[in-house]
């Protein structure tokens, strides 16, 4: 029960990684308010989590609205009287080169997944300073680091979250807050399942890159939470600033033969 009494905000929380983090810490013990820009979605996991007395709220929040991402707060501290972690997990793919890149969808990506991050730590940080400190975790991605061809709008905003984390940790650990960030590499989740539908034969697309990875197999969305849980919690207390690859090795991979 790491996070016990602790109270956290999990962005994007209804599917994917986000609902993996949330439901890893309801088990160590957390109060969780999962925000999604999808109700549907959300109210769905809220159902299925929000069981053996653990305590979660949904709260409908599109992160690149900064009115939503205010009242989104607001309403944690209303249901729980407290922040201690937020996890800014909320994002889109846009896997396009620059030529192919319109400005809107470039706008909506840095919008989501990079500009959402700073608007829901402005107004998550003074909350996490006064419950005398806390965590703040930043799903950023292999894509930070390492890159393939034809993702320019994906890649730079994560690069961008990357670069945000570390300054966060520098500015906030006077605070006793500690910023930051994981890296995931091939998770199974609904975009990823949704590129594999793109292919001719979905099944054949996802073993070759299950045959890529050193591990033989694509991550799971728990396995994302579980490296979480550790950043928010005291076990990882003398962690700041720092990007933890969960990749099954991806980015530790020169090429292969």
């Amino acid at each position: 029960m790491k996070l016990e009494n602790r109270v956290a905000i999990v962005t994007g929380g209804a599917m994917g990684i986000g609902k993996g983090i949330a439901a890893v810490f309801l088990d160590e013990g957390a109060k969780v308010v999962i925000a999604d820009v999808n109700r549907e979605a959300g109210e769905k996991t809220a159902a299925e989590l929000r069981r053996d007395g653990r305590e979660l709220e949904f709260i409908e929040c599109d992160v690149a609205n900064e009115a939503a991402i205010k009242q989104m707060v607001a309403g944690t501290l209303d249901r729980f009287n407290a922040l201690h972690v937020l996890v800014n997990n909320a994002a889109i793919g846009v896997y396009k080169p620059v030529l192919d890149t319109s400005t809107e969808e470039w706008d909506r990506c840095m919008a989501v997944n990079l500009r959402g991050v700073f608007l829901c730590s402005k107004y998550s940080l003074p909350h996490i300073k006064a419950a005398g400190g806390g965590a703040i975790v930043n799903i950023a991605s292999v894509h930070s680091y390492q890159n393939v061809g034809g993702t320019a709008p994906y890649a730079a905003s994560k690069g961008g979250v990357a670069a945000l984390t570390r300054v966060m940790a520098i500015d906030h650990g006077k605070d006793k807050i500690r910023v930051n960030a994981i890296c995931p590499g091939w998770i199974y989740t609904p975009l990823i399942q949704g590129i594999f539908a793109g292919d001719p034969d979905p099944e054949k697309a996802k073993a070759a890159v299950e045959r890529r990875q050193i591990l033989g197999r694509l991550g799971t969305p728990e396995e994302v939470g579980q490296a979480a849980a550790f950043l928010a919690s005291d076990e990882s207390s003398y962690i700041t600033g720092a990007s933890l690859m969960v990749d099954n090795g991806m980015t530790a991979l020169l090429e292969t033969w």
